[in-house]
């Protein structure tokens, strides 16, 4: 007997998802009464924090020190910390230390390597000319810096406390 109102059971599940999809989405605005075409442009200059994470960071002398692992946020939202991860392979073995926001530096241009290899530089399209690498000029995004600045060695990093997550 319940066989004969599975069809009919299916029927109508389509029924009502064919009519939701019909309706037409209203325009929203947020609880500042901002007009949906306005939004895009007042949010000019900031930066998207999931481009923030996996972020290279590195030293003032180019070497690549680690990357930011996650942003530390107060209960209003405003980042309080940056936790970067010191060596390992692949997450293995990776030590983490969280550095106030305000010590790191954003840098939009691309990281200037004219170093040999083993200078823990991460890859990066290079032109070779002659025994020095220059980074290929590359057009800044406006949602996300290059790289992150923290004058620190990663042996200075792997010293420092380690950062814990509580659970």
């Amino acid at each position: 007997m319940s066989v004969k109102y599975i069809p009919v059971a299916l029927a109508a599940s389509v029924l009502l998802a064919s009519v939701a999809f019909a309706q037409t989405p209203t325009a929203t605005t947020d609880r500042s009464n901002m007009a949906p075409s306005t939004m895009s442009s007042s949010f000019q200059g900031d930066w998207r924090a999931s481009k923030l994470v996996g972020l290279y960071v590195y030293n003032d002398n180019n070497q690549n020190v680690g990357s930011i692992n996650d942003l530390l946020t107060d209960r209003s939202g405003n980042i309080k910390a940056v936790v970067i991860g010191v060596g390992g392979i692949l997450g293995v073995g990776e030590h983490l230390v969280a550095i106030p926001f305000e010590k790191i530096k954003f840098v939009n241009e691309p990281v200037a390597y004219t170093g040999t290899a083993g200078n823990n530089s991460q890859p990066m399209s290079t032109t070779t000319t002659g025994s020095a690498a220059t980074a290929t000029a590359s057009k800044p995004s406006p949602w996300y810096p290059d790289h992150a600045l923290f004058n620190a060695t990663r042996d200075e990093l792997k010293a420092m406390p380690e950062f814990k997550y509580s659970m």
